[in-house]
């Protein structure tokens, strides 16, 4: 028997099929989902719950004529699948495979890049005002979800949308969920439309009484609409959306396919901003992500059968070390407290929450609002600790200079998934911060070796009077066994190992290559100096100095982008002094970094141990004697 998926080449393909072929659909379209996504990981729980919307939205547009514009954008499997990529599914994430996000250079049908939050309203007035500007008469079509409707920048398009007085369709998929389970006023708000149910039977009642009444002008017409919207105020405190000047349908069942479809047919008829709020489950379809939709948000390769992973998960991950070494230090400080931005289990918070349910703030989706928090609670004696993924601190920047570091307020950055991050690719690449802070007054910068030395760096800026950022990779936390740990003092670097011809500087972790470099090079009898950074800023320069002068070359090594980074200033450093030392700064060249493993993006980067080596070799070699011998 064959299936009807098996058939569907382009979004062209479902156009012909009936509600009961889609339903069907449906069901053929999870189960390749699961399928492919227990082989390759992924992310599952948020797909599987925007199937029956995915379809509605691609059988009453036409893509990519009429722009659909998906927010956060690792929903769109199933837009993916629908649009000719059926197999290519199975390389999602994969190097050299489909992106995890929409991607231009993929698909036609992927009209706007995305990767984080709040960003589709936005981008979606820029496609329906160059419509305006081009005489277009497409439709434009933003999917945004509950969660990323905590952050400002949604608001702020709202806000400016409702001076376009045109085909603007916004669909707000509420699942109750960002990556955590939703938190906040507005949540609760949208929690009141969903379960309230004297509005939708009034509603109800109201439209059947509409249809009934001739076309009789628009006066009337006008008139009506003025007591429905009465009607709304009247049952639903404040209508939000309506005051911001949207018309509201909803909430619509987001897995009833013929619901979908007469909204969305309705809302095309309106020349006026339209949002439509579309309940939905994450997970659905598969019951180990609808109990645990967190844990399937992203997930490695997993059994059918039982959800659990083929592979054991990695249980010393630094975001865990860290998590870990927290709780303990506030078991004897009830000053300390942890904010995260929607992403308490990412970043190893989850047992600071339990048991400092006080001390523990997830603002949900808004970086910005979290740093200045944070800013608010150190100035009144309280000492926070904001824990971010790299990629998305890059939202708070101006939070960082203003809110914080100009007011020298003690606030303590966790900056996890510093540096390449794996499958995410671009968008979540976690290379830019250590350029990013290394030029703000006031602010220090810390990285450490491994995860022995991350949570001393941690007692460390708990104790620091200041602002202070440590940064830290995903992945295993190593250990270094054979390096003994040297305490902690501002500004100074760890000696790890002394040799006479070149020095090898390295920022974090990525010091145990390192260290396996410099045993490399002793084959060839080139003896290496290897200096564990610790602190990005401020530089130690007495090292610099002392480093610049015993050795013919010197090696930076970091796993940020070179411009601005720590290699720039060790440079500054040694033409400051006015020393003719040879410098070479190896880490992420000017280019954003594909999807993939990320060792296949440390080897893509030649900051593996080969391709350090490989990098080395032709500054090294002939080296026979110390510089000042």
């Amino acid at each position: 028997m064959s299936k009807l998926l098996d058939g569907i080449h382009s979004p062209g393909d479902i156009k012909g099929l009936n509600v009961n072929q889609l339903n069907q659909l449906s069901k053929e379209l999870r189960e390749y989902l699961i399928s492919v996504v227990s082989d390759t990981g992924g992310h599952l729980s948020s797909n599987l719950g925007v199937v029956e919307l995915t379809l509605a939205l691609h059988y009453c547009f036409q893509s990519p004529y009429d722009k659909l514009i998906w927010d956060v954008g690792h929903q769109t499997y199933i837009h993916k699948i629908l649009t000719g990529r059926k197999e290519e599914i199975k390389t999602i994430r994969k190097y050299k495979g489909l992106s995890g996000f929409p991607k231009r250079s993929e698909s036609k049908h992927d009209v706007f890049e995305t990767g984080h939050s709040t960003t589709s309203l936005s981008a979606a007035l820029g496609f329906a005002k160059s419509r305006e500007i081009l005489q277009e008469n497409n439709y434009v079509v933003p999917i945004i979800g509950d969660g990323s409707m905590t952050g400002g920048m949604a608001f702020e398009a709202m806000n400016n949308a409702s001076r376009l007085h045109a085909n603007f369709i916004a669909i707000l998929n509420d699942n109750q969920m960002s990556i955590s389970k939703n938190v906040g006023g507005l949540s609760t708000y949208l929690d009141s439309i969903r379960t309230g149910t004297v509005y939708k039977e009034m509603k109800e009642e109201v439209e059947k009484t509409l249809i009934k009444i001739p076309k009789i002008g628009r006066d009337v017409v006008r008139v009506i609409r003025d007591v429905k919207s009465g009607i709304k105020q009247l049952l639903i405190p404040g209508m939000l959306f309506e005051e911001l000047g949207f018309t509201y349908l909803g909430p619509i069942d987001g897995h009833n396919i013929s619901a979908l479809i007469r909204t969305l047919n309705q809302a095309k008829r309106m020349n006026e901003p339209v949002l439509i709020h579309v309940n939905t489950t994450k997970g659905k379809g598969f019951k180990p992500a609808e109990q645990n939709p967190t844990k399937f948000h992203s997930m490695k390769p997993f059994h059918i059968k039982n959800g659990k992973c083929k592979n054991k998960p990695c249980r010393e991950s630094y975001s865990q070390v860290f998590g870990d070494k927290l709780v303990s230090m506030a078991k004897n400080n009830d000053r300390l407290v942890a904010i995260s931005a929607a992403m308490p289990e990412g970043t190893g918070l989850s047992e600071f929450a339990k048991k400092f349910p006080n001390r523990f703030f997830d603002v949900g989706i808004a970086e910005q609002h979290a740093v200045t928090f944070a800013a608010g609670l150190a100035s009144n004696g309280i000492k926070p600790v904001v824990a971010l993924y790299s990629s998305f601190l890059q939202r708070a920047y101006d939070q960082i200079i203003h809110d914080v570091c100009m007011q020298k307020l003690p606030v303590v950055f966790a900056i996890d998934r510093a540096g390449l991050v794996g499958e995410d690719g671009e968008t979540h690449q976690g290379v830019f911060d250590a350029s990013f802070l290394n030029h703000i007054p006031s602010m220090t910068i810390v990285a450490p070796k491994n995860g022995q030395e991350l949570e001393a760096m941690l007692e460390f800026a708990v104790a620091y009077d200041g602002p202070i950022a440590i940064r830290y990779p995903k992945g295993k936390a190593s250990g270094m066994a054979d390096h003994p740990q040297t305490p902690i003092a501002y500004g100074q670097c760890e000696w790890i190992r002394k040799g006479e011809h070149v020095a090898l500087i390295s920022i974090g972790t990525i010091t145990e290559t390192a260290v396996k470099v410099a045993e490399r090079l002793d084959k060839q009898h080139i003896h290496c100096s290897v200096i564990n950074a610790r602190f990005i800023k401020p530089m130690d320069k007495q090292m610099v100095e002392d480093v610049a002068k015993a050795h013919n070359v010197v090696i930076i090594i970091e796993e940020n982008v070179l411009t601005g980074g720590y290699g720039s200033r060790f440079l500054q450093h040694v033409s400051d002094l006015q020393l003719d030392t040879r410098v070479v700064n190896l880490g992420i060249e000017d280019a954003f970094i594909e999807h993939g493993t990320r060792a296949q993006q440390l080897e893509l980067c030649r900051l593996d141990e080969k391709g350090l080596y490989e990098q080395i070799i032709p500054h090294v070699r002939g080296l026979k004697h110390q510089k000042n011998a």
